[in-house]
């Protein structure tokens, strides 16, 4: 049954407004990361968000992904690698009620985790949208730099590099150990990856304990992984799981005015090459809104404000955020971030 475009009666578009949102809203954007272009389907609410290289189904309530998507092959990873920035920041595209902060990790023992790896990343965009909070979650951090690094992340690297073709990794996280920050960002108990190679329709998952002194264990495969889940991750692999129609859709949060190209740039100090090609794209109406993140320097985000404005017809209001100390980092504290949004 289809309806027209040109005609819809208040009562249709109440209707639709009211109407369960199901997966087929989801990653408009972005559907080819997806094997098939098909989306799973959980029960979890979510918001849908696109990046360059992979996707994030992001819980509004946990502030964290329920899972995140990518598509590797063995050109990408083998190709040369941009330099790891460490520039973690807020998921501007985010309403800020819905976002993990950078000052909810200070002090409370884990890591910002990467559910899509930085390690994928294969050119500078994908590198920088990679650090978005909204790609991390709570992780145990021996955790993180150790079994989860060198037995699950690198494995599954290492197997793309051997595939004929295109693989695609799910990463996610379940369960609830508690919180961290103001923002109560919810610490899972278990993180799991699934790697699906369609040539050979094959797929098994890691699934690990979230904490310092977990153990590594043997894969576990699709069936179990559904189980554990909840998700449906609809690929087409026989399982117990798959002769039973789902029940409960993907219920997709709108994302009203938060699709179109983004990308983030980083001022460590000012810079007038790099803010003047910014004002160029605004003045050809390339860009439709500017956001502007800083912790303490407060006085180059009101510089750069202050520059857009005069020159273009953008608003730009500067917010405060906070990162978490980290080892080795030193340039974080007085980095401004501008996400940019282009048309």
């Amino acid at each position: 049954m289809k309806f027209s475009r040109t005609i819809i009666t208040p009562l249709l578009l109440l209707a639709l407004l009211l109407s369960p949102i199901s997966a087929f809203a989801l990653f408009e954007d972005c559907k080819g990361l997806f094997p098939k272009q098909q989306v799973p389907v959980t029960p979890q609410a979510g918001r849908d968000l696109c990046f360059d290289s992979f996707a994030v189904y992001y819980s509004p309530q946990d502030k964290k992904p329920i899972y995140t998507v990518e598509k590797l092959n063995r050109e990408q990873l083998l190709g040369p690698h941009p330099r790891r920035t460490n520039q973690f920041y807020e998921e501007a595209r985010l309403p800020f009620a819905e976002r993990a902060l950078l000052s909810d990790y200070r002090g409370s023992g884990y890591d910002r985790g990467h559910n899509a790896p930085a390690g994928d990343m294969g050119n500078e965009r994908a590198m920088a949208q990679s650090f978005s909070l909204a790609n991390m979650m709570p992780q145990a951090r021996q955790n993180n730099q150790g079994i989860w690094a060198k037995n699950v992340e690198e494995p599954t690297r290492l197997y793309t590099k051997r595939a004929s073709g295109d693989v695609y990794v799910f990463t996610g996280s379940i369960g609830n150990q508690g919180s961290i920050g103001r923002s109560r960002v919810t610490i899972p108990s278990h993180l799991f990856k699934l790697v699906y190679d369609p040539n050979k329709n094959h797929a098994w998952a890691y699934w690990v304990e979230n904490s310092n002194e977990a153990q590594m264990s043997p894969p576990i495969s699709y069936s179990e992984l559904l189980a554990k889940t909840g998700i449906d991750f609809q690929l087409p692999i026989q399982t117990e799981h798959s002769l039973l129609k789902p029940t409960i859709a993907t219920k997709a949060i709108p994302n009203q005015g938060l699709m179109g190209g983004w990308y983030p740039l980083f001022f460590d100090e000012y810079s007038a090459d790099k803010l003047n090609a910014l004002i160029a794209r605004i003045q050809e109406g390339k860009v439709s809104s500017v956001q502007i993140q800083y912790d303490r320097n407060s006085e180059l985000a009101k510089r750069i404000a202050k520059q857009i404005e005069s020159q273009t017809p953008l608003f730009v209001s500067p917010t405060q955020s906070s990162p978490p100390e980290s080892p080795g980092v030193t340039y974080e504290r007085n980095r401004v971030t501008v996400i940019v949004r282009s048309k």
